[in-house]
């Protein structure tokens, strides 16, 4: 039998995951690749007495379909918290949820993209963002992502010349970088898309991860009408039940919600109403604050190790939140060798290269820091300074 697949689906880059999650199986390896937050935080106890409420209360309701914009006292709490913590004023009418914040970039490139359409992002960019904007057959564009955020004159530059239908960001704790941008830096990308027609798509899946515990302000709130903003309760309460959130323009979300109706009716109901029993109930701030002074931990004795016991050559990012860093190899060092060499090792990291939508990343590498203790931490990262002095 010949199966005549539509053309875009040539047109999706080959997913590495499928290796990885292989490797990452073998309880033998320890796994600095993938980006799972560490099941230790995920307070099943409280989740299951929430699931029991809900069931005892109004189960038939429950497992009854919806409506597909979402449960309304769970866009309530989300528009309460963004006034809380960032001063956000966003009503629940122009908040979605959605399966998980992933859903959002599928969704999101349906309702803007046509086939060729110049689309931009930072170097080196999400994965995910990068498998889901490609099956709509976008021209990538890339700008270099340092300490401070995206280069600024190159940022301008792409803008200009090219008018990007979006620009997809993620402005704090970046995956794959850990790099936050800085204040000014928002406050330039904000100035420079001004009286331009391209949006910001701003991932903000990991702003609760501040290792301080302060929250960066959103360049949702310098530029309300040409931003989308999502996020997610996959890194803070649990992955597994696929919620997250957009939140846009009412014009934009009209679009994005008759696209949504279309995928799939509405997301889980089910989940949506245990979630928000299980929020009335606890106290997230004090939650949040637990996993992020734990990845604090991770995250310092991760660049410890590198700055003390890797080959000089060796360098990386100091991220202040998140799950992720980015360390250079030294030179002549290729990441997919080390990746190779390290599972014989018993190490597991991610090479960079499928993070650069335009080609590079053969010298870097991105740690995971959030799925595991310290003492594996340690153990990881000798047997993978073993494997990369044995390389050199």
């Amino acid at each position: 039998m010949q199966y005549h697949f539509a053309d875009r689906m040539t047109c999706a880059p080959p997913s590495f995951l499928g290796k990885l999650f292989a490797v990452s199986s073998n309880p033998d390896i320890i796994s600095f690749a993938g980006g799972l937050p560490n099941s230790s935080f995920i307070d099943a106890a409280g989740i299951r007495d929430a699931a029991i409420r809900v069931f005892e209360e109004e189960g038939s309701v429950a497992l009854q379909y919806s409506t597909t914009d979402g449960y309304l006292p769970l866009r309530e709490f989300i528009s309460r918290r963004y006034q809380k913590r960032l001063g956000l004023s966003i009503p629940p009418n122009q908040i979605q949820i959605v399966n998980g914040s992933q859903q959002c970039l599928d969704l999101v490139a349906k309702i803007f993209l046509n086939k060729g359409d110049p689309i931009a992002m930072e170097r080196p960019g999400y994965l995910g963002a990068i498998e889901a904007f490609s099956l709509y057959e976008p021209e990538f564009r890339d700008v270099a992502l340092g300490p401070e955020g995206p280069d600024l004159t190159e940022f301008g530059n792409v803008i200009r010349d090219f008018r990007p239908k979006f620009f997809y960001g993620i402005p704090n704790s970046q995956n794959p970088s850990g790099q936050t941008y800085s204040d000014n830096t928002r406050k330039a990308i904000a100035e420079i898309l001004e009286g331009t027609d391209t949006i910001f798509y701003e991932d903000d899946a990991f702003g609760e991860l501040f290792f301080d515990g302060k929250p960066r302000m959103p360049i949702a709130r310098l530029i309300p009408d040409r931003c989308i903003l999502s996020g997610s309760f996959s890194k803070v309460v649990a992955p597994g039940m696929r919620i997250g959130w957009i939140c846009s323009p009412p014009e934009i979300l009209a679009r994005f919600n008759c696209a949504k109706q279309a995928a799939d009716l509405h997301s889980n109901f089910l989940c949506q109403k245990i979630l928000a029993r299980y929020l009335e109930s606890h106290d997230l701030d004090a939650h949040t604050r637990t996993i992020s002074e734990a990845y604090g931990r991770n995250c310092h004795l991760m660049c410890d190790i590198l700055d003390d016991r890797f080959p000089e050559g060796m360098s990386h990012t100091t991220p202040v939140g998140g799950m992720f860093m980015l360390a250079t190899l030294p030179e002549g060092l290729d990441s997919m060798r080390l990746f190779e060499e390290g599972i014989k090792g018993k190490v597991a990291v991610l090479p960079g290269t499928p993070f650069y939508v335009t080609g590079g990343g053969q010298s870097t590498i991105r740690l995971n820091f959030s799925s595991m203790d310290e003492a594996r931490i340690i153990e990881g990262m000798e047997r993978l300074a073993k494997v990369v002095r044995a390389l050199l």
